[in-house]
């Protein structure tokens, strides 16, 4: 490739790049309060194409001469650098998936994907995935956001200026100003793009474990659910289901007819997510080596051999992502793979991670192939986004095996503007009463980085949970958009049945409430899907400029409407107005040991479902609307329908359906139904609506009508 040469191309969501002339690289705005800074050496390509953004921006105008948040480029330690000056009194935020409190003030992060368990490794200033991107909110409450687009390795300093470090070329970095945090979101959303929308089932409770076998202990846990009533979704199968631990394989003693497992869970309302490596198997006879080998596809070392280096099943080769004939052979992997009638895939130790690698990965040296769409570079360029090109591929793939069904993949490593590919988890975390607290900024600060759809291991990945820490961990978890409990190989058994019976009904409680709010949470991932706003908030959200609520992690928020306080949180800081703590399924959170707050906003219509063991027996047809007026006795809502797989909704097969009350007869507060968008019939549709009022909820009969009367007095 040419530098300089006039190429455009859009493959897939990476957007390959490059210009006629250096004037394409300059300074200035590309939309209305976004700009982009270019230093003088910006090479198009050590850069392009940029992984980050959805496409390529098009120059709108100068630089306005009063634009006060400017980049400074320069080059020391041989590194890459770029300031950018913020004014005082900022709090700070986002910067992806990391350890430590909300607020990043003062600290330093390392942007470079690491296998880090238990988050020991750096003392956890570096995880499974890199954000290079930095919220701020000033004291009036109004907002910026800084991102540095750039793969290579890097540090991030956040002190009185946001210092970015590379040791890789001088990169562009674009810088958001908004009237509020929730404005900046929505232009980020702008450049790096939202979620798809997931598939309904993908919301549920799931449960984990390195790992269930064989295939019967996979159906005795089914049915232990089922048998206890505790709504379940999803089952997950970790590495011991392979055959030597080879990916794309079945034990045929452990797991001897996979199609059979994948239908008994079916039929019991289950689905399976099944887990896929990017290491593969050095070993000639075993198909996808021998595939892959054929078709030349392996990452090489800087001698132009393939790199071999230890995961699970002992020497490993790794697919080269870069290269579009890897890309369609990896995707082409999963045809026969899912006909097994697998539901979703986990894409693990995709750093890489690399067990006798240098800093348990492959050598930054190693040499990336590229073609006509990516260029040829070493490692140290492409490794913060390998896992986002695999999760690539993989979506791909199981786009093409299941035209019909909405793909779901979860991946330990990423990149910003990967989560248009997968979903994430925040890795090897332990049962320890810090990182379940710390689960929440790190959740928070994820969905900040436009990752939405995301949580931790509930329980802890390794060690043993108490029943008391596993009982809160399942109270709070229920609420992460994320819900799925997971524990390591050598650990005791952590099903909501293994810890007693008290921790147990918790545990029911727990994960019905999550049923009950189903509607809520799918309406929510709608708008995250449409507009890049975080399903889980911190409180400031609620009032940006209120400067007491900015260092709150304890307490957060569901959407705009709903504010959750675990009972662990010590005198949280909450907005203020008009919040009332409601009960979801007849539990009474003053007195319950376990279970949080949940407090519904004055001046909101929450839509409740019914509890269900199953999304699978999950419908829209009868919705609870729970109003708390506010001071004026007016509140308004929302509901977003469709039919929770496939994508009939692109085609007008959806309900948004908005809710408004209003108190216009004195002791009567009257709810109106309206359908906003969409063309979606319900064979019966019913609502019932129940008030908040002073004396407790009051509660209308079941009605079929667009506007449904309730006597509150």
């Amino acid at each position: 490739m040419q530098k300089n040469s006039l190429i455009k191309l859009l493959v897939s969501g990476l957007i390959l790049i490059t210009a006629s002339s250096s004037a394409q690289y300059r300074t200035g705005l590309i939309d209305d309060d976004i700009a982009v800074f270019y230093p003088e050496d910006f090479d198009p390509e050590e850069n392009l194409p940029s992984f980050a953004l959805v496409e390529e921006p098009e120059m709108q105008g100068e630089l306005p001469s009063d634009w006060d948040m400017t980049v400074a480029f320069s080059e020391a330690f041989g590194k890459s650098m770029a300031e950018v000056k913020i004014p005082v009194n900022t709090d700070l935020y986002a910067t992806g998936e990391q350890t430590g409190n909300l607020v990043r003030n003062g600290t330093t992060r390392r942007m470079w994907n690491t296998d880090n368990f238990t988050y020991a490794r750096d003392n956890g200033i570096r995880l499974y995935q890199s954000h290079p991107w930095v919220l701020g909110i000033n004291e009036d409450g109004s907002a910026f956001g800084v991102l540095a687009d750039n793969t290579w390795q890097m540090e991030l300093s956040l002190g009185k200026e946001i210092l970015f470090s590379s040791a890789g070329p001088a990169y562009r970095v674009f810088v958001i100003k908004g009237r509020s945090p929730q404005d900046v979101m929505h232009k980020l959303a702008g450049l790096i793009g939202t979620i798809e929308m997931p598939p309904l089932w993908s919301l549920g409770y799931q449960q984990c474990r390195w790992s269930y076998f064989p295939d019967t202990r996979v159906k005795e846990i089914a049915d232990t659910f089922r048998l206890k009533q505790i709504p379940c979704d999803v089952i997950w199968m970790d590495i011991h289901y392979m055959d030597a631990y080879k990916i794309f394989t079945f034990s045929p003693e452990r797991f001897p007819n996979p199609q059979e497992t994948n239908s008994y869970l079916h039929n019991k309302g289950f689905k399976s997510v099944w887990m896929i490596d990017p290491g593969v198997a050095k070993q000639e006879g075993y198909s996808v080596y021998d595939s892959g080998t054929e078709k030349d596809v392996w990452v090489k070392t800087k001698d132009n051999k393939d790199y071999v280096g230890d995961v699970w099943p002992g020497p490993c080769v790794f697919p080269d992502f870069t290269q579009g004939k890897v890309q369609q052979w990896w995707s082409a992997l999963y045809k026969d793979y899912m006909a097994t009638g697998i539901d979703g895939v986990w894409n693990d130790m995709n750093e890489p991670a690399v067990f006798n690698g240098p800093d348990w990965t492959m050598p930054v040296d190693n040499v990336h192939k590229g073609d006509e769409n990516l260029p040829e570079d070493v490692h140290l360029r492409y490794h913060n986004v390998y896992g986002m090109m695999m999760v690539k591929a993989s979506r791909e793939g199981i786009e093409a095996a299941n035209p019909e069904k909405r793909p779901f993949i979860l991946t330990r490593s990423n990149f910003i503007g990967g989560q248009r590919y997968a979903a994430t988890w925040t890795g090897d975390n332990a049962a320890r009463w810090d990182h379940l607290k710390m689960s929440i900024p790190m959740s928070i600060n994820l969905g900040l980085s436009g990752q939405p759809f995301n949580g931790p291991d509930i329980g802890g990945f390794a060690e043993n949970a108490t029943p008391e820490l596993w009982g809160h961990w399942i109270a709070v978890g229920a609420f992460y958009p994320f819900s799925r409990a997971h524990t390591e190989v050598s650990t005791r058994s952590q099903e909501p049945w293994a810890f007693g019976p008290e921790v147990e009904d918790a545990a029911r409680t727990a994960i019905e409430r999550r049923y009950r709010l189903l509607p809520y949470l799918y309406t929510l991932f709608h708008q995250a899907s449409e507009n890049g706003m975080p399903v889980m908030r911190p409180v400031f959200f609620a009032d940006p400029a209120d400067k007491n609520l900015r260092n709150e992690q304890q307490a957060f928020m569901l959407g705009s409407d709903l504010l959750i306080v675990p009972k662990w949180a010590d005198h949280p800081k909450l907005p203020g107005g008009i919040w009332k703590t409601i009960s979801l399924v007849g539990e009474d959170s003053e007195t319950d040991i376990y279970q949080p707050d949940v407090k519904l906003r004055g001046g909101a219509i929450l839509p409740l479902g019914q509890v269900v063991q199953s999304t699978a027996y999950f419908s829209n047809d009868s919705v609870t609307l729970y109003v708390c007026p506010d001071d004026n006795m007016t509140a308004t809502g929302r509901l977003y329908s469709d039919t929770g797989d496939g994508y009939g909704y692109r085609k007008g097969e959806f309900a948004c359906d908005v809710f408004e009350a209003s108190a216009s007869v004195p002791g009567m507060l009257t709810v109106n139904i309206t359908r906003q968008k969409g063309d979606m019939k319900f064979k019966k549709r019913l609502f019932r609506v129940g008030v908040i009022t002073d004396h407790g909820m009051v509660y209308s009969d079941w009605s079929r009508k667009n506007s449904i009367d309730v006597k509150i007095n």
